[in-house]
């Protein structure tokens, strides 16, 4: 699978859940290219 920036999965659950505190970068699962772009996006919002 490949994922954005606009992906449900990036913008509405792991991101918010990371910034939240509630999981690490370490806990995103092995899901295509999940963890990279759920690490830009966290990048991006510093």
């Amino acid at each position: 699978m490949t994922f954005t920036k606009n992906s449900a999965l990036v913008k509405n659950v792991w991101v918010p859940l990371i910034l939240a505190g509630i999981y690490t970068e370490d806990q995103i699962p092995v899901l295509g290219n999940l963890k990279e772009v759920v690490e830009q996006v966290i990048a991006e919002n510093e």
